[in-house]
């Protein structure tokens, strides 16, 4: 039996499932915003991903099956009502309705998504070489907030190789402040000031250096 994974590729289903749940994902925020409780919206979808499902494995799989829908409409309510906003609540119930229960995950990225678009919520790549302090990371955001005007989220990483500074990635847009980066471009020069030298040299004396 052949062990190697088989690389997955995008197919007319993957679009299809994107398609879907972004349907579903903009039907829940109108109606989280309707009911003026988006925040509460999107904390429990992400509970329910993040939390229940994985604290209890056998729900996901229950909710997702076959099994009749009038049962897994019962065991939704006893499992959510009371905990849940009734918004979220019932958008289950709906998806229950419709047999797209298995769609829970992807209607929930969509849907953060959605949400980090709407409040222009950016995901930002940042190396250092040391980890940030509370305050170096405050001034990054503020910073970033007034150039980009986006909601920037930090991803930190740590690299030792750029000595110091910062490496920061917006999207496309790359800031490169390392000391690493500044090391380079001092010994660039200095190359290139010492090849003009001997150029220089060569013309002034007519001789091959």
């Amino acid at each position: 039996m052949n062990d190697i994974e088989t690389p997955h590729h995008a197919t007319v289903m993957d679009d299809e499932t994107r398609s879907v749940s972004r349907v579903y994902a903009e039907a829940l925020y109108k109606a989280a915003e309707t009911a003026n409780d988006v925040d509460g919206v999107l904390g429990d979808v992400e509970s329910l991903v993040g939390g229940v499902f994985k604290a209890d494995p056998g729900l996901e799989a229950y909710l997702t099956s076959g099994t009749n829908r009038e049962r897994k409409g019962e065991a939704i309510k006893k499992a959510f009502d009371g905990r849940a906003t009734p918004t979220f609540v019932n958008f289950l119930a709906v998806l229950n309705t419709h047999e797209r229960l298995a769609m829970v995950r992807p209607i929930a990225g969509a849907f953060r998504t959605l949400f980090d678009r709407r409040h222009k919520r950016v995901a930002v790549d940042v190396q250092s070489a040391v980890p940030l302090t509370d305050d170096e990371r405050s001034r990054l955001v503020a910073d970033i907030r007034d150039v980009a005007d986006i909601e920037p989220i930090l991803h930190e990483t740590i690299d030792p190789a750029i000595l110091g500074g910062l490496i920061v990635k917006v999207r496309d847009w790359v800031y490169d402040a390392s000391v690493r980066t500044r090391l380079e471009t001092i010994k660039d020069q200095l190359i290139e000031r010492s090849s003009h030298g001997i150029e220089r040299g060569r013309d002034r004396f007519g001789t091959d250096v």
